[in-house]
């Protein structure tokens, strides 16, 4: 089917090939290491650092640290965000398809307003208000694990990039 930018459903005119294997591995490597030393210090330390969403960051942070989607602001902010506005509905609102589908709009909106669009967060509303703990009981979770995890996430996304060489992370802080 030959390309035609006129069309709302055209093919990409190249499709992407598979990224050299030396950047696979680094990816991998990099995930692992994010991933692996939230778990650990989840352990050793009894406060969580790690919760789903983070291992998609990954992905954007280890696989394509070039995208504007895995840069600081957006990987850092976009989970304060949306885990905030999670936080803030799962007290007065109980945890049914529509408040989940309003958690999760509110919260893309939010980022879109703040240039943190993230597309892992977009699943920390949805997290939070499943647990139904309000921000008044949960609060401290912004710090453990939504702030401390996506930064240290950055954080090893910075080493790993550096060390796999050639491969500048972060473009732009803020």
């Amino acid at each position: 089917m030959p390309f035609d930018a006129a069309s709302p459903i055209a093919p990409a005119p190249v499709r992407p090939g598979v990224p050299p294997l030396k950047r696979i591995a680094w990816a991998g490597l990099g995930s692992f290491l994010a991933i692996g030393a939230c778990g650990l210090l989840s352990e050793w330390s009894g406060l969580a650092w790690l919760m789903a969403p983070f291992g998609a960051s990954c992905v954007l942070v280890f696989g394509l640290p070039e995208s504007p989607l895995a840069q600081p602001r957006h990987v850092v902010g976009g989970h304060l965000i949306a885990s905030m506005i999670g936080l803030i509905l799962a007290g007065p609102l109980p945890a049914t398809p529509l408040a989940l589908a309003a958690g999760m709009a509110l919260a893309l909106i939010a980022m879109q307003l703040t240039r943190t669009v993230h597309p892992p967060a977009g699943a920390d509303p949805l997290v939070f208000m499943m647990a139904g703990q309000g921000l008044a009981e949960a609060w401290p979770q912004l710090l453990h694990p939504v702030l401390a995890g996506s930064a240290l996430i950055v954080l090893i996304g910075i080493g790993v990039n550096w060390l796999a060489g050639r491969r500048p992370y972060p473009l732009y802080w803020v």
